[in-house]
């Protein structure tokens, strides 16, 4: 048996989080930082192709939003499944099935004849959109050390921020060359790009081994009722607050940005992916960088720090004035970085927070449950009127900042 790789505190060097993986936790991330990445482009997709969908079937802003709405409220099914499997079958079998799931069905999406069928099969996406997330984070959290765990699962999450990026540069080229009729079925079939990883992860990664054996010796493994029983109770539902917040204002901008940028600010393609761009680049720091705070500071504090924050400039981007075009270009790093940085320390806390033999399904629960309510916020929006109504996501990082006090300090403990 090759051990989970030992908590070395004397390698400060930069990336000792790395290097305290070992060759198989080295993998790992790898594998579990390519699911997170594709999860990513192939949820961004519809966001970046809002507007030709609406035109092609002559939607309401309300039909649109509905699109995102399902897609998100499905995911907390898929996630509670795959939490569940993750803990009875293997975190890299679930990383797997997860993955052939949303792929599958995003490439569907691009052959749907009516919104309905859309409406569908995004909604089917839904269900390995939800489980991927909880699966790798997992995977990667049991073979991290205790002292860089925040910092390493982190680097996992900042994975959205590259997904999202290559969605961008991809409907850029896609819809500058093609008809808006054509190019956001294109877009929809370049998501078949995650088949190739599940053909490496089945080959290459394997779970953890000393989490493999605990979960062996005990009768409670994957039990979705436990997470409901004593202690466990409290912790969920709490849990399940925070996850709700954080994704409702996230998902709130996510979702109607690019619309939001051609619709209310008068930009092009071409210059939407320009704004976006300055987003997506603060997105990537703020996961690297929040990882590293939620090792020094601890979670909580790294949470609140940025629900404020947060808060505050997603006010401050949507309520611009009309001709203030460049300070909400310059504004988009700052806005990237802050809603990206509060994520980062969400996979090694909601494992933290959990026993090895639930941790799959309770993290794989919470966050999707919050995934689930939160996607809400981008359907009132949606029904509200896309432009000033958007800082109502503001309201998602008040309550997560709240539901933070119920909740208990997790740096520093130890998974095995």
């Amino acid at each position: 048996m090759n051990p989970t790789p030992a908590s070395t505190t004397e390698d400060t060097r930069p990336f000792a989080w790395y290097r305290t993986l070992g060759k198989r936790g080295q993998r790992a991330f790898f594998g579990a930082f390519g699911g997170y990445g594709l999860d990513s482009y192939d949820y961004q997709v519809l966001p970046l192709a809002t507007a030709a969908i609406i035109a092609f079937f002559h939607l309401t802003t309300g039909q649109a939003g509905l699109l995102s709405t399902v897609t998100l409220v499905v995911s907390a099914i898929g996630g509670a499944v795959a939490g569940v499997l993750a803990d009875r079958i293997g975190r890299v079998r679930t990383l797997q099935l997860t993955i052939a799931v949303y792929t599958v069905f995003t490439v569907l999406c691009g052959f749907a004849p009516n919104f309905e069928t859309l409406l569908v099969f995004r909604a089917l996406q839904g269900l390995g959109f939800g489980g991927e997330w909880a699966a790798g984070a997992i995977l990667v959290a049991e073979y991290a050390s205790t002292k860089y765990r925040g910092r390493t699962v982190a680097f996992v999450q900042s994975a959205w921020a590259v997904g999202w990026g290559l969605s961008v540069i991809v409907s850029t080229i896609v819809f500058s060359t093609l008809g808006d009729s054509i190019a956001w079925r294109v877009l929809f079939w370049t998501g078949a790009i995650p088949a190739l990883l599940v053909l490496w992860l089945r080959r290459s990664v394997t779970d953890a081994d000393q989490a493999t054996e605990r979960r062996a010796k005990t009768s409670t493994r994957g039990s979705f009722l436990a997470i409901w029983q004593g202690d466990l109770l409290r912790t969920t539902v709490i849990a399940s607050i925070f996850a709700t917040g954080v994704q409702g204002g996230y998902y709130t901008l996510a979702t109607w940005l690019p619309q939001y940028l051609k619709a209310s600010r008068g930009l092009s393609i071409v210059g939407t992916g320009g704004f976006l761009a300055f987003q997506i680049t603060g997105a990537f720091v703020g996961y690297v960088c929040g990882g590293y705070l939620t090792d020094l500071l601890g979670r909580k504090r790294t949470f609140t720090l940025f629900a404020v924050l947060s808060a505050v400039l997603i006010v401050a981007y949507t309520q611009a004035p009309a001709d203030a075009n460049g300070f909400v270009l310059v504004l988009g790093f700052p806005l990237g970085f802050c809603m990206s940085a509060i994520f980062s320390g969400f996979g090694a806390f909601l494992a933290e927070l959990y026993p090895t033999a639930l941790r799959g399904t309770g993290q794989g629960f919470t966050y999707n449950f919050g995934r689930a309510v939160g996607a809400v916020f981008p359907a009132v929006v949606g029904f509200l009127g896309v432009g000033g109504a958007m800082a109502f996501g503001a309201i998602g990082y008040a309550v997560a900042a709240l539901a933070l006090l119920g909740l208990p300090e997790t740096r520093n403990r130890d998974l095995t």
